[in-house]
């Protein structure tokens, strides 16, 4: 039985909660950057995101957290006593996994959007400025509820996987529901228990968003026919 440890793994899944909204808000601007950088006609604009997609996705989510919470300490701390600054700098944990799983999921979430961007017709856009509309006009009123429907597919995949993320990001340190359940499965040598009831919220939270993200392409694909195959 959980008693004695509940309260304390529920505490760490409202802060697992969350580091995943927290991290899913920096990712979704870090992916519509991503998306213009490699939609824009510059080029070396977009070959920076192209880079920048192709680096993120090849390196496994484990490592690049590794690297990006260690290795951006041991920057901040060889280049702060450059700058006059001489105490030992500690990152936060829960400010540097934001961070770094931000920065993972936008790179994928570049490619969604961009993806989304690009399957709405050209036609459209062309009618709206036939209208008289401005450039503006024509993205915030044509482009970007179009996108939100075609990108919310897999903008809930991103966001399933980004949940279960989470809990890599306990290895630094950070005292999220994983790293409370390890905590009392090694204090009561019940490790079934703890881990199942770890999964049982973990489960909770994504059939709850897969419920708020089907009303919300309901919500944008009102008026929209689709084909009957």
């Amino acid at each position: 039985m959980i008693t004695g440890y509940g309260a304390t793994i529920v505490d760490g899944a409202w802060l697992t909660l969350q580091l995943a909204l927290l991290s899913m808000l920096l990712a979704i601007v870090l992916g519509l950057l991503g998306a213009a950088f490699r939609l824009s006609p510059v080029r070396w604009l977009a070959w920076c995101g192209d880079l920048y997609a192709t680096v993120v996705r090849g390196i496994p989510d484990l490592v690049l957290i590794l690297l990006i919470f260690y290795g951006g300490q041991g920057l901040l701390n060889w280049v702060a006593p450059q700058l006059g600054y001489d105490d030992y700098i500690d990152l936060n944990p829960f400010v540097s996994g934001v961070g770094t799983l931000g920065f993972i999921f936008g790179a994928y979430l570049s490619e969604t959007f961009r993806g989304a961007f690009m399957a709405i017709p050209k036609g459209q856009g062309e009618a709206g400025y036939a209208y008289g509309m401005s450039h503006r006009q024509v993205f915030f009123r044509i482009q970007v509820p179009q996108m939100i429907r075609l990108a919310i597919p897999g903008f809930t995949n991103n966001w399933l996987v980004l949940v279960k993320a989470t809990a890599l990001i306990s290895v630094v340190g950070r005292q999220d529901m994983m790293f409370k359940a390890k905590q009392a499965s090694d204090a009561t040598r019940e490790p079934f228990t703890y881990y199942l009831a770890v999964a049982g919220l973990y489960l909770l939270v994504t059939s709850v968003s897969l419920l708020l993200l089907r009303l919300l392409e309901r919500r944008y694909s009102v008026g929209v026919k689709t084909a009957e195959l």
